[in-house]
């Protein structure tokens, strides 16, 4: 069993960053692929960034390509997403998430565990 906590969210203005972290309980955090969705209000829950078990490959969605980070500390069993050049249809509360399987996943049911998700608010 794998649980996890985000922190780093808030508010901050557009153009502005956030870094994301998210720690991990458990031995076989290594071995995951992990993820970062997001939900805003109203709207479903879509996916935002993946990495593999490694940190060798990650994946994003088009909307921020560019503008987002994923990165993993398997050491410290800890992923991050930093978050540059946000913009108001950045906010949503940001989950992450962890697959027992250790490649890239973009479907939320391909991932087991997640968080309980901290606020990003982006002003205009």
């Amino acid at each position: 069993h794998v649980q996890l906590v985000e922190s780093g969210g808030g508010l901050v203005q557009a153009g502005g960053s956030l870094r994301l972290s998210c720690a991990a309980s458990g031995r076989t955090f290594g071995t995951y692929a992990m993820g970062w969705f997001r939900q805003a209000p109203g709207k479903e829950r879509e996916f935002v960034a993946a990495i593999d078990w490694s940190g060798g490959n990650t994946y994003y969605t088009d909307a921020v390509k560019g503008r987002f980070t994923i990165s993993r500390d398997n050491a410290k069993n800890t992923v991050y997403l930093q978050m540059n050049s946000l913009k108001p249809e950045d906010t949503a509360v940001y989950y992450c998430t962890a697959g027992s399987t250790p490649a890239i996943a973009t479907m939320a049911a391909a991932y087991d565990y997640w968080g309980q998700g901290t606020q990003v608010t982006v002003s205009s």
